[in-house]
């Protein structure tokens, strides 16, 4: 759903001698995929000799051996493969540099065009024979290319003039969820006003309970022992889940329900529960693509915006959470859901109950792609339906008249 979306690394020099100046920009231009903590961690290989003797913005895991250097300053990284990491945001003055300090984390480019870039600032000492190699950003389901030049960057000075940088190389990395996980990490279950049952979510469509590849899980009703729930091997390794024992077996379930239909429009019900004990999940999004989302007329609690439109067609949603409402999907519990209601315009030409024609054709969380139930499972109309099931406002006036049970459904199956 977004073929062009992926991570850029600009590499720009504003000097270019044996001690060069370099500033480092991480773009995220991926529509819905954001870098969540632990965040990023830049790497590459130097082609000769290079050590970084200062760096603002950031700082590197390792110093490396400088034992060949003397004096009262030693470089920052003598490491022949530097590892950088963001620095929080509460980093100290002097130690930060322009659009630093988000401590790795990136939204996405639709969520908040304001985080969706991270950048540093670094001096280099040793002439540098060629390209530095083997970029990685250290998040799962990346992979990384090599540098190629580029037109040089530009830079907004004073409001009508704008600077370069001397020269500029550019790294690109991709994503899939293939490399990151062979294992998916959500899934959908659906429902409608005109069926009595819930179409649950696939069995194991995150695993099977008791194989190897499956999550810890507690059963539904039980608290879990926190002194027991393994611990991540350090803080830049996120922790493994633990979800609540389902026949699917995933840590975040996504339930669509046709909730009504109208004379003009219909509506649907989105629910998105935390299944994970260990984890809450800050800034999540949600892609959703159907035919008439392009007939979206209101979304309640949440915020919601079109993705991309290829021709006349417009059937892709991102929805995401209002900041300090609900942005935070908190762990499992009470508390461990969020939901919203979306309202959309009937489009005559097409619009049905028939078929499975109103549930979503994908859904993705987190950038995620969800399992769907099969289509032969999906909520079917009863028996003997008319084409157009009757709307809301026509069983209301029914009712209104107050005709006999038996007569209403008569009545219901007519209109």
């Amino acid at each position: 759903m977004d073929p062009q979306g992926n991570i850029t690394i600009n590499w720009d020099f504003k000097t270019i001698t044996d001690v060069y100046t370099v500033i480092v920009s991480i773009h995220n231009y991926q529509l819905y995929r954001h870098i969540e903590p632990p965040g990023w961690k830049l790497s590459w290989t130097w082609s000769g000799s290079e050590v970084i003797w200062d760096m603002k913005g950031a700082e590197t895991t390792e110093q490396g051996n400088c034992s060949t250097y003397r004096g009262d300053t030693i470089p920052h990284s003598c490491e022949k493969n530097p590892v950088v990491v963001d620095l929080p945001a509460d980093a100290p003055y002097n130690a930060q540099a322009g659009n630093c300090c988000r401590g790795g984390v990136l939204t996405s480019i639709v969520q908040d065009p304001t985080r969706y870039m991270s950048a540093f600032e670094m001096i280099v000492r040793n002439p540098m024979r060629s390209k530095p190699s083997n970029f990685s950003i250290g998040v799962a389901g990346y992979t990384c290319g090599d540098p190629v030049d580029v037109p040089p960057s530009k830079y907004r000075f004073d409001g009508q003039r704008y600077t370069q940088a001397l020269k500029t190389w550019q790294v690109t990395c991709s994503y899939s969820q293939f490399r990151e996980s062979d294992m998916p990490s959500c899934c959908v279950s659906l429902s409608a006003f005109y069926y009595q049952s819930i179409v649950s979510c696939p069995d194991c469509s995150c695993g099977c309970q008791g194989s190897p590849a499956a999550s810890q899980c507690i059963s539904e009703g039980q608290q879990p022992n926190y002194l027991q729930i393994p611990k991540a091997k350090s803080q830049d390794e996120p922790i493994s889940p633990v979800v609540m024992c389902t026949q699917h077996m995933c840590p975040i379930r996504v339930h669509w329900h046709l909730k009504s239909n109208y004379k003009d429009y219909w509506r649907v019900k989105v629910t998105i529960t935390n299944l994970n004990f260990v984890k809450n999940y800050s800034d999540w999004s949600l892609v959703m693509q159907h035919p008439n989302l392009g007939s979206l007329a209101q979304v309640f609690s949440f915020n919601f915006q079109p993705l991309f439109q290829i021709g006349e067609t417009n059937d892709t949603v991102m929805l995401w959470g209002i900041e300090r409402y609900n942005d935070m999907l908190l762990q499992s519990g009470a508390s461990g859901n969020v939901q919203s209601e979306m309202l959309l315009k009937k489009d005559p030409r097409e619009f049905t109950f028939k078929g499975g024609w109103g549930f979503p054709r994908r859904v993705s969380f987190n950038g995620h792609d969800c399992i769907m139930p099969s289509p032969d499972a999906y909520p079917a109309l009863p028996n003997g339906s008319p084409r157009k099931f009757p709307t809301s406002a026509a069983v209301h006036q029914v009712v209104f008249m107050g005709l006999s049970p038996l007569v209403l459904y008569v009545v219901v199956l007519l209109l």
